[in-house]
């Protein structure tokens, strides 16, 4: 029914500027859970799959960027997801970059956005994940704050990590954005090394403090060659990261190029991004062996696409602006598998 309810409005929805069509649907959506006038649901195979020591209900969980500041978490838990994840979230609060800064290109099912990380703070956020009814798995993506510097950047992550880790399921570590100045500068050499060294050390201080493990993960972009694949993933292994997140959005406009928006700066997510996503997963997974599970994002589209992920080596999958162009049905298309 809410698939229906959704390509009904969608119209509407797609003649209004794109932030504020998604904000709308959020607070509908919020609306409509808080008066049960929505049906929960979670998707549940025949068995939980087991990994990170945790066990989800089934594999289709929200990519990070939808609810950046967990506002909408038990709204978000209706549609059948079986797992959410949150933010990017920083230290202090941030505007982001100035409106408009996201784009639809409905042509290509894709978006085009610029966001800047634009978020309310991490003590808003766990403010928010205490309040939540939701019981279901919560990761949390975390980023550094635009004005600290790419050398100062590890003591942005381990504030964020330390104040959400009681409340997080797992925690991933946001070095692709493709709308921070430099930031991806931090997924190679000794950048990428010193910092996973240092906040798998606090994961260990933490763990003890607050007698619970929570998973480290690592976003990547999908701007990288083999070689940089073959890099990183050796890094990820010598530091014991417990998962990896394959892909953010891309700075590359292949498959959109004259169409428009196209032009837009920003980060490409949706339907042209899955070649790229793909190579990227199958790479990773390659070069990890399966010694640390991935998680296949970036460009999924429909079932087909997630099966090819899986094909691919990948653990789970997530979704986001397939879910702006397909709707909730998505969800439960993949989550059947």
């Amino acid at each position: 029914m809410l698939n229906h309810v959704y390509h009904f409005l969608q119209k509407s929805l797609f003649s209004m500027d794109a932030e504020s069509a998604k904000n709308l649907s959020l607070k509908s959506l919020r609306l409509l859970s808080r008066y049960r006038l929505l049906r929960k649901k979670v998707y549940k195979k025949a068995e939980p799959i087991k990994l990170m020591g945790l066990s989800f209900p089934n594999c289709v969980g929200l990519a990070a960027g939808l609810d950046k500041n967990g506002e909408y978490i038990d709204a978000l838990a209706v549609l059948g997801f079986g797992f959410i994840e949150i933010g990017a979230v920083t230290p202090k609060p941030q505007p982001g970059h100035p409106r408009p800064r996201l784009f639809r290109i409905p042509e290509a099912q894709a978006a085009i956005n610029r966001m800047g990380f634009n978020n309310k703070g991490v003590d808003h956020l766990v403010r928010n994940i205490k309040k939540c009814k939701y019981k279901g798995i919560i990761g949390v993506n975390i980023g550094k704050n635009k004005n600290t510097s790419n050398a100062d950047a590890v003591k942005d992550y381990l504030h964020c990590m330390q104040r959400v880790y009681p409340y997080a399921s797992f925690i991933t570590i946001n070095i692709s954005s493709p709308n921070t100045e430099n930031i991806r500068e931090l997924q190679f050499g000794e950048y990428l090394h010193d910092l996973l060294a240092r906040l798998k050390q606090e994961q260990e201080t933490l763990r003890g403090k607050y007698a619970k493990q929570v998973p480290l993960l690592v976003k990547l972009a999908p701007d990288l060659d083999n070689e940089e694949i073959a890099t990183i993933a050796q890094i990820l292994l010598n530091n014991d990261i417990d998962g990896v997140i394959a892909t953010n959005a891309s700075l590359q406009r292949t498959g959109i190029e004259d169409l428009p928006n196209a032009d837009k700066p920003g980060g490409m997510s949706g339907r042209p991004l899955f070649p790229m996503s793909l190579a990227v997963v199958t790479e990773l997974c390659r070069q990890l062996d399966g010694k640390i599970p991935v998680i296949a994002c970036g460009g999924i589209v429909s079932k087909e696409n997630a099966e090819q992920m899986f094909a691919a080596g990948a653990a789970l999958v997530q979704v986001y602006t397939g879910l702006i162009y397909q709707g909730p049905q998505l969800i439960k298309d993949i989550a059947m598998l």
